[in-house]
């Protein structure tokens, strides 16, 4: 079954890395992505910048041209940043631009419903957050007005849940990426997303795993093939998240 892997990164020390918080990460390159989902059908994914890549942009440029069709960047801006520079970025095939409240190295999240506005009026691109779900409450009447919003690692959070579940009824996509990060059952929150939005989840690898309890397994897909039907499955794994990024 073709998977679009819609969580990401690649660490290559060619380019500039920051330590965060204490933690500097292992090289992952292109190379290694490939290699590790080589026994699997990615036709395409998107590539996501860490807190320790903070506002680089040549490393993501760089493994776009290297992972080729399909493939694209999801990115951390300053809120000053040029419309000259954003449609050059998009030219590149950025298409989302990423607000890292739980680990920082991305725009201040006071930011966010400005600067969101902004990329999606100038080129479409949605944004995406890595939050805690229990701190969803503070920005939920930003997030339902904004176009195109989608929240990463089923939102980390059992007790922030019912929290990500509100959003997902006015239309927030959710990232079922991170399995490995989350203290609940994965496969129940999936259902619940589901049942209120059959387009709202989509799966990503999270590779290579970054700080996460446990890294990425091919059981995780497995996860989600035993747990819904076969449409559900083509829509989790693939659909959803391939009209999202490249429609």
């Amino acid at each position: 079954m073709k998977i679009f892997d819609t969580h990401l990164h690649i660490i290559d020390p060619k380019f500039p890395l920051y330590e965060n918080q204490g933690y500097m990460p292992d090289p992952f390159r292109s190379e290694d992505y490939l290699q590790t989902v080589s026994n699997l059908n990615v036709i395409g994914g998107a590539i996501v910048s860490g807190s320790f890549q903070k506002f680089d942009q040549t490393y993501l440029v760089n493994a776009l041209q290297t992972l080729g069709k399909n493939f694209v960047g999801v990115t951390q801006l300053p809120y000053d940043t040029s419309d000259d520079e954003i449609i050059k970025l998009n030219e590149k095939g950025v298409r989302a631009l990423r607000f890292n409240v739980n680990r920082g190295g991305s725009e201040d999240i006071s930011r966010l419903d400005n600067f969101a506005r902004r990329v999606y009026e100038l080129v479409n691109w949605h944004t995406e957050l890595y939050i805690n779900s229990n701190a969803l409450p503070e920005i939920t009447n930003i997030l339902e007005k904004l176009p195109k919003v989608s929240i990463d690692h089923l939102g980390l959070s059992k007790e922030g849940l019912p929290n990500l579940l509100t959003l997902v009824e006015k239309g927030i996509r959710v990232k079922a990426t991170g399995f490995g990060r989350i203290d609940f059952d994965a496969a129940e929150a999936m259902k619940a997303i589901y049942s209120i939005n059959p387009d709202a989840l989509m799966f990503g690898t999270d590779l290579p795993s970054t700080r996460a309890k446990i890294p990425f397994q091919y059981s995780d897909i497995e996860l989600i093939k035993n747990n819904f039907e076969e449409e559900a499955v083509k829509k989790i794994l693939y659909k959803n998240a391939f009209d999202w990024y490249l429609e």
